[in-house]
């Protein structure tokens, strides 16, 4: 028996009203964790892109979707989650430090925006988001580009 898996793209975010609509439809009914970037787009931390298409999730296992990164995992046991209108998520400690882990990998201008975007909402403060002392070192060379993120001068 020949069986081949036909490799498909989800629709982008072009045709919801918000990024978050996006992912509730896409992701509906599936066993996944929105982590990294996405994570930052459904908490709210980082606006996305016009037209995205990419989403990060954690998931036990793989489905036929090019436009998704796959982080696999045995289970989310492990894995701080929260639900954000319907779709789970990746807490904003669990998502901040998972970008630090894989930050060779990661949209840097998402995690800058997202740690400026915290900066400012929190009273000009990173308290609370309990970097792993291994990525203290990175994320202490971000935090300068974060607090001058939105500074135009």
């Amino acid at each position: 028996m020949n069986c081949e898996v036909e490799i498909v793209q989800t629709t982008n975010s072009g045709f919801y009203q918000s990024h978050l609509e996006w992912f509730r439809n896409v992701l509906r009914g599936k066993n996944v964790v929105l982590s990294h970037t996405s994570a930052l787009e459904g908490l709210g931390l980082f606006a996305g892109y016009v037209n995205e298409h990419q989403i990060d999730l954690y998931a036990t296992e793989r489905e036929p979707y090019n436009n998704i990164n796959y982080y696999i995992v045995p289970g989310f046991d492990g894995i701080e989650t929260t639900d954000v209108g319907g779709v789970r998520c990746t807490t904003v400690k669990q998502t901040i430090n998972d970008m630090l882990r894989d930050f060779d990998k990661i949209d840097e201008q998402a995690l800058v925006q997202a740690l400026s975007d915290y900066y400012y909402s929190h009273d000009e403060s990173f308290d609370g988001l309990e970097i792993e002392p291994q990525y203290l070192p990175l994320f202490n060379t971000l935090i300068d580009r974060a607090v001058e993120y939105y500074d135009y001068d």
